[in-house]
């Protein structure tokens, strides 16, 4: 069994070496932007949410706030996506909700990333629930101190504690899978 999580954890290395000199041949210049980000992604203009989306989380990425993903960034953001810890992509999914970057959560910034999930998963999934009744179950069920905000701390417990906020909470529409169908497509 040992030998399995080995073999697997060398395959990722190895995809992510290669997404590495992918990026070093087709960006000689050392930056990626989000027009080139989005291509990676295979994202059309005529798909706002997905569009909107791919935004959020190359926002999420550029940590210079230059527009641009520099090798670094793009490493980094290719190793989470694709080896991230629980912890980890937790941390990244609150800083995407996060969208005015005061370390709390408040019902906008929430209902804003629902309504995005929920038109790119909706075709795919049997969500009974309105984006509105999405973020007052979450927080219903995270926010402990009831002051209408959500922190990183109650955000991370809230989500190991009830599989299905867990679900919403870590933003999982298949990021790894984009980048293992899409790595080709660089500029």
């Amino acid at each position: 069994m040992g030998q399995e999580e080995s073999h697997t954890e060398e395959i990722d290395l190895a995809r992510i070496q290669e997404l590495c000199i992918i990026f070093m041949k087709e960006c000689p210049s050392g930056a990626l932007h989000l027009h080139e980000f989005k291509r990676i992604f295979g994202i059309q203009s005529s798909s706002a949410e997905e569009s909107l989306y791919i935004e959020t989380v190359f926002r999420s990425f550029d940590t210079n706030r230059d527009n641009r993903l520099d090798f670094i960034e793009y490493v980094a953001a290719i190793n989470l996506i694709l080896r991230g810890n629980l912890q980890d992509r937790l941390k990244w999914s609150f800083k995407m909700y996060d969208k005015d970057g005061n370390g709390k959560l408040d019902r906008q910034e929430v209902k804003r990333i629902i309504r995005i999930i929920y038109k790119i998963k909706l075709p795919t999934s049997d969500v009974s629930m309105t984006p509105s009744e999405i973020c007052d179950r979450i927080f219903e069920l995270v926010d402990q101190n009831h002051d209408g905000q959500i922190t990183l701390s109650e955000f991370m417990e809230g989500a190991q504690k009830d599989e299905w906020v867990m679900n919403l909470l870590k933003l999982d529409v298949n990021a790894a899978g984009w980048v293992m169908q899409n790595s080709g497509r660089l500029p």
